[in-house]
């Protein structure tokens, strides 16, 4: 059985890592995907412990004054968080655990834990990362503009990862991901 790790990947949006996280739990079959929790009510399609753990305010709340969230934050009014607990668990089991979060939780989860690998995917520049966001059909150009911002903010914090994979050639970038979890699994 290999080590279990914590991979925290982050990135602005539009530079692939839930494509390139679906593509990991392919190629590395002890690779597990934590679930957050979320005060937000569910939207249609999402299932209760597959999307989300949906939790009112108060009981998220009480979790996080208990210390049972690895990261978490408030976004628009609703509260998001990584249970603690469930990566613990997973972790011991020997799984390579994965976070998709944004930039200020990863940086909390390496304060509480060390030993996570921060993992940064970057376009391969900010005229490619625009066009892929217009190319979704799905944002206004006031959505894209603001992500675009927030990308620059986002950019800014890339040199406090540990690994950083430029997502231009997505089989590449695949395979970068899929080594240095790999490697960081045989290690210990």
């Amino acid at each position: 059985m290999r080590t279990g790790n914590l991979f925290v990947i982050s990135g602005p949006s539009g530079a692939g890592k839930g494509t390139l996280v679906a593509r990991l739990l392919e190629e590395v079959p002890d690779a597990w995907v934590s679930v957050s929790a979320t005060t937000r009510l569910p939207r249609p399609g999402e299932k209760e412990g597959v999307s989300y753990f949906f939790l009112d305010k108060q009981e998220f709340l009480d979790l996080a004054r208990e210390d049972g969230f690895l990261e978490w934050a408030e976004y628009a009014g609703n509260c998001y968080g990584t249970p603690l607990a469930s990566v613990q668990r997973e972790m011991a089991a020997g799984k390579q655990v994965i976070l998709e979060i944004e930039v200020q939780g990863a940086l909390q989860v390496k304060e509480k834990m060390p030993e996570a690998r921060l993992v940064f995917i970057e376009p391969p520049s900010l005229e490619e990362l625009e066009r892929r966001l217009r190319g979704r059909g799905t944002e206004t150009d006031d959505v894209v503009r603001k992500r675009m911002d927030t990308a620059l903010v986002e950019l800014s914090h890339k040199m406090e990862y540990d690994i950083r994979l430029v997502n231009d050639n997505l089989g590449e970038a695949v395979a970068q991901l899929v080594a240095y979890v790999n490697e960081t699994a045989e290690q210990k």
